[in-house]
């Protein structure tokens, strides 16, 4: 079978794939650059915001740690370390560090393990369920200070419902707040009362958005209602665990109002915090840059405590 090679010679040639015109490309950098000056116009606002309110008083915060002022000099006197270092040596700032340790350990471990357990509860729709779970998620809106008027009166010793519990069992009711053995437990009490309605609430949002297949898989498997929840919902809810220890250390490490209301920080600093520490040396005693350093010190341990969460907890979340 011949060829005629002029036939294939005589037919038209592919069309080229065509090529972006020289005139298109500065077009095309000139979408650009009106795309990043949309950016900018929008994020420059938010960012100005983030470095005048979050970044700039940090930056001033390790300067004043690093001075000695009490308000009322003209400027304040460079010291270099010399506040860090008077602080970490102070056995009164080591108590100070442990109070606020068992504070951030108790708080945040009995709030996460009551409100899973309730949102568990919460669950299962049994009548009522919506009255109750608003009931306990009010205190968490509801100002600390009035919280706290309203458990100094439960603790009275004299006159509070408190008592009435330990007369029943036979007991006189401690003097809770001007008891150093007792001013830390009663504000653990209200601390984790007040906080546990929010992280029930948390939970409760994350069971209910579990899939619904692995669960009636579980049920399917023969397991109990106590095989399922301990071996399938507490994994699945990981993420929300994982979300609640960052806040609620957070938080912890910065509860104040309670403290000012109800023992200010003491008996005998019993129950002084990180928190209240730092405001008492800044406006009772007029310390500025002890309280500055302290802040700072708060700044690092809540920074070290967020990345070991992210490098050693997250590694057992199931996303």
């Amino acid at each position: 079978m011949s060829i005629d090679l002029r036939a294939e010679a005589s037919c038209p040639a592919a069309p080229a794939a065509p090529t972006a015109r020289a005139s298109d490309r500065p077009a095309h950098r000139s979408r650009r650059r009106r795309g990043y000056a949309l950016f900018a116009l929008f994020a420059f606002p938010n960012l100005a915001l983030i470095a005048v309110f979050a970044y700039w008083p940090i930056v001033a915060n390790l300067y004043l740690s690093l001075t000695n002022w009490d308000f009322i000099s003209p400027e304040p006197l460079f010291v270099g370390l010399t506040n860090y270092t008077s602080m970490l040596a102070s056995p009164s700032f080591h108590k100070v560090l442990w109070v606020s340790l068992v504070w951030v350990v108790v708080v945040v471990g009995i709030s996460l393990l009551l409100g899973v357990l309730l949102a568990a509860l919460f669950s299962k729709k049994l009548p009522g369920t919506s009255v109750v779970t608003g009931i306990v998620f009010t205190p968490h809106v509801v100002s600390g200070a009035a919280i706290a008027v309203v458990w100094l009166f439960i603790f009275d010793p004299n006159y509070g419902l408190a008592r009435v519990a330990f007369n029943l069992l036979g007991a006189e009711s401690p003097s809770w707040t001007t008891d150093a053995n007792w001013a830390l437990p009663a504000l653990l009490i209200v601390s984790i009362w007040k906080g546990v309605g929010f992280v029930s609430i948390v939970y409760l949002a994350g069971i209910q958005g579990l899939p619904t297949d692995v669960l009636e898989a579980a049920k399917l498997d023969g397991a109990s209602s106590f095989q399922t929840f301990t071996r399938v919902i507490l994994p699945l809810l990981s993420p929300t665990t994982f979300f609640l220890v960052i806040t609620q250390t957070i938080g912890a490490f910065q509860a104040f109002d309670l403290i000012a209301v109800m023992t200010n920080g003491g008996p005998a600093s019993a129950t002084t915090t990180l928190s209240w520490f730092i405001y008492e040396q800044a406006f009772v005693r007029s310390n500025v840059g002890l309280s500055a350093a302290a802040g700072t010190v708060m700044f690092v341990l809540l920074m070290l405590i967020t990345v070991l969460q992210f490098r050693f907890v997250e590694k057992k979340v199931h996303y």
